[in-house]
């Protein structure tokens, strides 16, 4: 089964001193780095995806520092990066064609928010039969609030990956490195 990497909003807003730095960012960017090389090493396709709002938006406003992609990424001058304005990866851009142009049956998902566009990302790649594999190592949230109540960013990962384990497969980057290598 061909895969790819889909590699869905590491962009520098979701860091320290970002407009909307999530828990857990540093550590998600290094284990996307090691399905990076792998990906590299083994010449299967990276797709980066970049959001960007509109420019009142509170975070990845354009022409800003933070809505680039962050520097640590192993991008090359060839790599695939698909420019989304919503939550959902395949809605109103390019993916859906690129992944069929490259014939791609299974998706390896890494990236930010988890309860957003992971989230969103990952339910839609399923609908479309891209049998995803979920990372959850390599993926970061936020503490989230309603009316008078925190739910803290570990919680917040935990209740979405628990609700996407219906929709894809959910490993660790040590495991799935381990039987793919």
């Amino acid at each position: 089964m061909k895969r790819a990497l889909l590699v869905i909003d590491v962009q520098n807003d979701y860091f320290q001193g970002g407009a909307m730095q999530l828990v857990g960012s540093e550590l998600a960017l290094r284990q996307i780095n090691q399905l990076e090389k792998l990906f590299l090493s083994q010449s299967l396709p990276i797709i980066y995806i970049q959001h960007i709002n509109p420019a009142e938006a509170p975070f990845f406003r354009p022409n800003t520092q933070g809505v680039a992609l962050h520097s640590q990424l192993l991008l090359q001058e060839d790599s695939i990066v698909i420019e989304k304005s919503l939550p959902n990866s395949f809605l109103k851009t390019s993916l859906e064609e690129t992944l069929q142009q490259l014939e791609i049956e299974q998706l390896v998902i890494t990236g930010m928010m988890t309860h957003m566009c992971i989230d969103s990302g990952t339910r839609a790649a399923a609908e479309r039969g891209y049998h995803p594999i979920l990372i959850a190592d390599a993926t970061a949230t936020r503490d989230l609030q309603f009316k008078d109540q925190t739910t803290a960013a570990a919680d917040v990962q935990t209740a979405f990956l628990a609700a996407l384990s219906t929709f894809a497969q959910i490993q660790n980057t040590e495991d799935f490195i381990e039987k793919i290598s």
